[in-house]
C-alpha cells in the first residue's frame, strides 16, 4: 500500500492540535506527520515544538498566507520526504476512531479516483460532499433564508445515494479528506488566492479539469469538533466577509461568471451582509 502523509495546519490552536497528534502517535500506518503554524500570534509554535519527533515535523511559516498556502507547505515537505503518497489534509479539530479506517481511505485512491473523504460526524449531523455550484447558484446561496432551503433540496444529495460502500461526489468538505499527492502535483496544489474558505470547491474544480473523482467512503466516520479554530480567532462578521470574498474569486475566476452575474453576487452578498449585521446587533 502507498504510503500515508498527514498534514494539520495550525494558528493560536495548539491544544486542539495536540490533542489530534497524541491521537495520531499511536497510528503505526502514518509514514509521516508535518503541523504547519501559520504564523501563530500566541506560543503555538513553542509549545508544538515541544511535540516533534522523527515522525512528527513541525513546521512555521514566516507568513500567515492562509489555509491553502499551509496545506500546500506540509503537502510539498511530504512529497520531498517520502515521496508519491496519500496525503490527508486535517483541521485539528478532528476525532479519528480507529487507526486502520485510514487504509480503508487510501484502498479508495486509483488512477480514477484522486480524492477519498470519510462521513463526517458534525454534532450530530452527517457532512458527505454535496454538488457542485454555478454561478447563479452562489447567488441563490448569498440570499438570506432561501440559501437553507436551496442547500437542502438542491445541493446534497439524497441519503440513497450513500448505500453503497463508496459515493462519487463533485465536492468533499475540507476538513479531512485524503488526495493522491500525485494528482496534487498535477493541478499545482491548491490555489493561494484565497486566504479561507471555498478550498474544496476550487480543488475539485481542478480536479474535474484532468478527469479525476471524489468518493466518500461510506464505511469511515470521523468526528469533527466544528469551528473550534476558527470561531476562535476570526469573528462572526469577518469570517463572513472572508468567505464571501472567497465566494467572488471562486465565481469569477473558476465559474467565468459574466459581468452580470458577478453584479447579481455583490448584491446579494450586500444584502446578506445587511441582515448579518442586523441579527448581530438585536443578538447583543
Amino acid at each position: 500500500m502507498r504510503k500515508i502523509g498527514f498534514v494539520i495546519v495550525n494558528y493560536n490552536d495548539a491544544k486542539t492540535t495536540i490533542r489530534l497528534l497524541n491521537q495520531l502517535k499511536e497510528f503505526k500506518n502514518i509514514d509521516s506527520i508535518v503541523v504547519v503554524d501559520n504564523n501563530s500570534t500566541d506560543d503555538s509554535f513553542v509549545q508544538l515544538k515541544e511535540q516533534e519527533n522523527g515522525n512528527i515535523t513541525i513546521i512555521k511559516n514566516s507568513e500567515n498566507k492562509g489555509y491553502s498556502s499551509g496545506m500546500n507547505t506540509g503537502a510539498k515537505y511530504l512529497i520531498e520526504k517520502i515521496g508519491r503518497c496519500n496525503i490527508i489534509f486535517s483541521n485539528s479539530d478532528i476525532i479519528i476512531k480507529n487507526a486502520k479506517d485510514l487504509n480503508t481511505l487510501s484502498s479508495d485512491i486509483n488512477d480514477e479516483v484522486a480524492v477519498a473523504s470519510p462521513v463526517i460526524e458534525e454534532h450530530g449531523n452527517l457532512n458527505r460532499g454535496w454538488k457542485k455550484t454555478t454561478a447563479f447558484t452562489e447567488v441563490l446561496l448569498n440570499l438570506p433564508y432561501i440559501s437553507r432551503y436551496f442547500k437542502r433540496k438542491k445541493l446534497y444529495y439524497k441519503d440513497d445515494h450513500y448505500k453503497k460502500d463508496k459515493s462519487y461526489v463533485d465536492v468533499v468538505s475540507g476538513c479531512f479528506f485524503m488526495v493522491d499527492s500525485e494528482a496534487l502535483k498535477q493541478v499545482d496544489y491548491f490555489d493561494e488566492n484565497t486566504f479561507l474558505y471555498y478550498e474544496e470547491l476550487i480543488f475539485a474544480k481542478k480536479l474535474e479539469n484532468i478527469n479525476k473523482s471524489l468518493v466518500i467512503d461510506n464505511r469511515v466516520r470521523i468526528i469533527h469538533d466544528h469551528s473550534v479554530t476558527i470561531d476562535k480567532n476570526v469573528k462572526k462578521i469577518n469570517k463572513y466577509r472572508i468567505l464571501k470574498s472567497s465566494q467572488r474569486y471562486y465565481v469569477k475566476e473558476y465559474l467565468k461568471a459574466n459581468s452580470f452575474q458577478m453584479a447579481l453576487l455583490y448584491i446579494t452578498y450586500k444584502l446578506s451582509l445587511l441582515v448579518l449585521y442586523i441579527r448581530c446587533l438585536f443578538r447583543r
